[in-house]
């Protein structure tokens, strides 16, 4: 996806987001975030916006310390202020990355092209996920994910987030987990995923055979990486104690 494709997305999850965040209230209990409730999830998600914006517009070059970040984010609005003010975080961060310039140099943490397209990527899959938690805890059905988007949101998080040395997914002896999205554009998309001892390895193509392919729609494999669930949606062929694996050491802690 391109950068002005995820700004779009950004804004569409945050507006969906605030939508179903209106819906549920702001003391409605979080399924997939046992620890929150809504307002929680809203101030959280409105802090990062801010933050990201504030790296994007300062062009700061070294992450901040949790001093600094407790600064940004700001203290907890109260109810009848925190839509308001987790929509004026939304237009921060989407004005801040509509103005950067292609070559802006600021800190970012995943592999990718530019600070800029980093951000703009990142920002809108953070939105997008937790956009599904204010949805679940509004009880009222999930909007759509699609499918170029959740294929992009697959990309980010096995071949980003989990290539990491810090990752916790890893298994006892080498193990190729195969991961197809069936309806991204004119093919399949695929991540063949190497987990051992050490931090994953993900090639988009391989000649080995897998120990487990799990395939089906990009908006489900998406959210079952995620842990947002849809799992029935997807083929599971060879050992699923690979995808069980996946649910118990895939949770992004940073």
């Amino acid at each position: 996806m391109e950068f002005q494709e995820h700004l779009e997305a950004l804004r569409r999850e945050g507006e969906l987001l605030a939508a179903a965040a209106a819906r549920g209230g702001p003391d409605a209990y979080v399924p997939t975030c046992p620890e929150w409730a809504v307002r929680d999830l809203v101030h959280h998600t409105g802090g990062v916006h801010r933050w990201a914006a504030a790296y994007v517009l300062e062009q700061r070059t070294e992450a901040m310390d949790e001093a600094q970040e407790r600064e940004v984010f700001g203290p907890m609005p109260d109810d009848a202020d925190l839509l308001p003010w987790f929509r004026e975080g939304l237009e921060r961060v989407l004005g801040a990355l509509r103005g950067a310039a292609p070559d802006l140099d600021c800190w970012y943490f995943l592999a990718s092209p530019s600070p800029r397209q980093f951000w703009a990527r990142h920002q809108a899959h953070e939105t997008a996920i937790h956009r599904v938690d204010a949805e679940a805890a509004a009880g009222d059905g999930l909007s759509p994910v699609p499918a170029d988007f959740g294929a992009d949101g697959v990309d980010e998080l096995v071949s980003c987030f989990h290539t990491r040395p810090f990752s916790r997914l890893r298994a006892d002896g080498p193990r190729l987990l195969h991961l197809r999205a069936t309806d991204a554009g004119d093919t399949a998309a695929d991540w063949y995923v190497h987990l051992s001892l050490d931090a994953p390895t993900v090639e988009r193509d391989s000649e080995q055979t897998p120990d487990c392919t799990v395939s089906g729609p990009a908006e489900a494999l998406y959210l079952t990486l995620w842990n947002r669930s849809l799992p029935d949606l997807l083929e599971v062929e060879g050992d699923a104690s690979l995808l069980e694996l996946w649910r118990e050491r895939s949770a992004i802690t940073w």
